[in-house]
């Protein structure tokens, strides 16, 4: 209990972490974006996420603090942004290259700094260790796993992993998770830890991508996707995902590219795979605008509603969303006609973006549901009254026209 933490980065990840070791810990948290440091001092935090405002209170009342400066702190957890580089596909180091010399300019010897950020392989050695060789610290990489919209559950009842350079420093951290984590902790170096993150999310993006492939092959051939799928779920060694409309979020839409980066020759798969996933939000486009030209939801030109902003149903997280990678592709005139509608997103992210959900439907002939909130799914008797043609990318409704 003794034992100070400065969590680095206070964000879907950092925040939530922060709050349970508070349990056991004296813990401060850390961003350099003051506006996200008031809320929290008032009472507030900044994203919406199931049983975080309990554990958020608990915290407040145990006396976990807020600041913008870094601390003197025994134990620093780093849960800062690593974004690819677009052209060369590595990890971009900047965030995490701006926390180590922020740490290094505060943190006394001997202590203990966790990377949870995933990072391509290799990461740590080539641009952290370098920034402390005239100061002796203990690096540690302990990638999160978690999945928004279930933060809390997934950070007590997924297992970790962490990898460091000695064992005594592995086994000070693996207790410090098992404060909160009920599951296996995992303790091995930290460049197999790095790579073992990354090599989780692109298993998903690869099975995601099959999906979206057998999508166009059963839509070329005028059959029912999800009807294949599931039969084909029958086999007991084969689980097909379902197909959608692009892959979202901050890891398996990034993650991947962290291996092509670092070997390109030697990831074609991977590369493939993302390209289908990105290629998805403007086939699913292209496939509804085919089906209004040819008559199928009335004669001239259709003023189109997309619904769900986010990257995934009932979150409020927009990073990487497939609509938000539509919207990039849009011509002006595209723009122009369409509008856009999540009950999750209050500020504005798009242009002719509507908050009120019957000004919405009041504003638009067709109905593009990108994603399948379970708002749109109580809402779905209002939608037929309003006699919208609607199309569909996660078949959330039997009754609408799949794409």
């Amino acid at each position: 209990m003794n034992k100070l933490i400065n969590v680095i980065g206070l964000g879907y990840v950092g925040l939530p972490t922060a709050l349970l070791l508070s349990e056991n810990y004296r813990v401060i948290g850390t961003d350099k974006d003051e506006q996200v440091v008031q809320r929290l001092r008032s009472g507030k935090h900044s994203f919406h996420e199931a049983e975080l405002q309990v554990v958020y209170e608990q915290s407040l009342a145990r006396g976990i603090t807020f600041a913008n400066e870094y601390q003197k702190a025994d134990i620093y957890i780093v849960a800062v942004p690593t974004p690819f580089l677009v052209k060369s596909k590595k990890v971009d180091p900047k965030y995490l290259v701006d926390a180590m010399n922020e740490i290094k300019a505060v943190c006394p010897n001997d202590a203990i700094i966790v990377i949870e950020s995933t990072i391509a392989p290799g990461t740590i050695d080539s641009y952290v260790r370098p920034l402390f060789v005239d100061k002796q610290v203990k690096l540690c990489h302990a990638p999160e796993r978690v999945l928004p919209g279930n933060i809390i559950q997934e950070l007590t009842n997924n297992s970790r992993t962490i990898g460091a350079d000695e064992a005594a420093v592995s086994e000070e951290i693996k207790q410090m998770y098992q404060s909160f984590c009920k599951e296996d902790i995992i303790c091995t170096d930290i460049c197999t830890a790095e790579i073992s993150k990354v090599i989780e999310n692109t298993y998903r993006d690869i099975n995601i991508a099959y999906a979206n492939e057998l999508k166009k092959i059963c839509t070329n051939m005028g059959l029912d996707t999800y009807e294949v799928i599931r039969i084909a779920n029958y086999h007991p060694r084969v689980n097909v995902l379902n197909p959608g409309p692009g892959v979202g979020g901050h890891c398996i839409s990034v993650d991947p590219w962290f291996l092509v980066g670092e070997d390109s020759e030697n990831t074609p798969l991977i590369q493939q795979a993302r390209n289908i996933n990105d290629s998805m939000p403007s086939y699913v486009w292209g496939k509804m605008k085919q089906a209004i030209e040819a008559g199928e939801s009335g004669h001239g030109k259709k003023v189109v509603g997309l619904y769900g902003l986010t990257y995934k149903p009932n979150v409020d997280d927009i990073r990487e969303s497939p609509a938000l990678q539509l919207y990039k592709q849009l011509n002006p005139e595209e723009k122009s006609e369409t509008y856009f509608f999540d009950p999750l997103v209050s500020t504005k992210v798009v242009e002719n973006q509507l908050t009120d959900f019957n000004q919405f439907l009041d504003s638009i002939d067709v109905l593009l549901i990108f994603v399948p909130h379970d708002h749109i799914k109580q809402k779905y008797d209002e939608v037929v009254k309003k006699k919208i043609k609607i199309f569909d990318t996660n078949k959330t409704f039997e009754q609408a026209a799949q794409v």
